[in-house]
């Protein structure tokens, strides 16, 4: 566990985390409302590098999302800077007033197969962004069922799937799946979506699409749904806003309220919180794994978290 007692993260609120090529940790942190926040953090497993808006060109030291591209460059979006780029040296900006960015409260954020980066906004729906050229979907110009983006996937034909959710709100507009020319849309009135509020998506290897939502986790299989909530299942919070798909087909769900942590092999549940393991809050946001396997884990207020050989540590 790393926390501002212990490491050098300068924020125990941790809501970005991505992993680059040489296996550093970039952590976004700050406050979810854009009051105070630590910055960008780099962890090499040793060291600890903060940037913030006094030491870098960072706009805003409240991050709300991560993405990292193949030339290695740093995307970063932020609560109400826009987005930064850092290509390890040099500092770019994009907002509302030198580009085609809708909205610098930036939410998720993503990059497709042909290096175009996705940015999904909070109030003002969600850019494509090519290097030069902006192009930006709303609820007027395009199938967009919420102007609040919160989470993106590509999958493996190219379509991005979209989970639409106005953070700190209880507006949501399910989630979205566009290829580029249509659009198809699932919500609670027209499939067995439970909850309109979607915070991310991810798929697995059998090709089923898991959605965490307000309303529990749900999982369409084709034309098939199923849904995994309090009632029915291990989960202890129907608020999940996280999940994440090992090698071993385990799924990781992290939940915004009192549910912690849970582990999903398919047919049992373990729950991890803040009494019988080593998870310090109970809202988890962010869960990445890396490449040997180890889970990172982002709370709001407990600080960074890695789950190896069955520890959380």
């Amino acid at each position: 566990m790393y926390n501002t007692a212990n490491s050098g993260l300068p924020d125990d609120r941790v809501f970005a985390i991505a992993i680059d090529e040489q296996g550093n940790k970039w952590i976004g942190t700050g406050d979810p409302h854009g009051f105070g926040g630590g910055g960008l953090v780099e962890f090499d497993g040793e060291t600890w590098t903060v940037y913030d808006t006094a030491n870098s060109g960072l706009p805003d030291n409240n991050i709300w999302a991560l993405a990292i591209d193949a030339q290695d460059n740093k995307w970063i979006g932020t609560h109400s800077g826009g987005l930064a780029r850092f290509d390890g040296k040099t500092w770019t900006v994009y907002n509302t007033d030198n580009s085609g960015l809708p909205s610098n409260a930036v939410q998720a954020l993503a990059i497709d197969g042909m290096g175009s980066i996705w940015v999904g906004t909070r109030e003002a729906g969600m850019a494509k962004f090519d290097g030069e050229n902006w192009i930006v979907y709303d609820t007027e110009n395009s199938g967009l069922p919420n102007r609040g983006v919160q989470g993106f996937l590509f999958d493996a034909q190219g379509s991005i799937w979209i989970g639409t959710s106005r953070f700190g709100t209880l507006e949501g507009g399910g989630l979205a799946k566009f290829d580029g020319e249509n659009w198809t849309v699932y919500d609670s009135a027209n499939s067995g979506l439970p909850n309109n509020k979607v915070f991310s998506v991810a798929i697995d290897d059998q090709g089923s699409t898991w959605i965490p939502t307000f309303g529990g986790v749900a999982i369409l299989d084709g034309e098939n749904w199923t849904v995994y909530d309090a009632a029915n299942s291990g989960l202890q919070s129907n608020n999940v806003v996280s999940l994440a798909i090992d090698d071993q087909g385990n799924k990781w769900i992290g939940s915004w309220s009192d549910g912690g942590l849970a582990k999903f092999d398919g047919e049992d549940w373990v729950v991890y919180n803040t009494v019988d393991s080593g998870l310090p809050n109970y809202k988890v946001f962010p869960i990445v794994i890396d490449n040997q396997g180890s889970i990172w884990i982002g709370t709001n207020g407990g600080g960074l978290v890695v789950y190896q050989q069955g520890v959380v540590k």
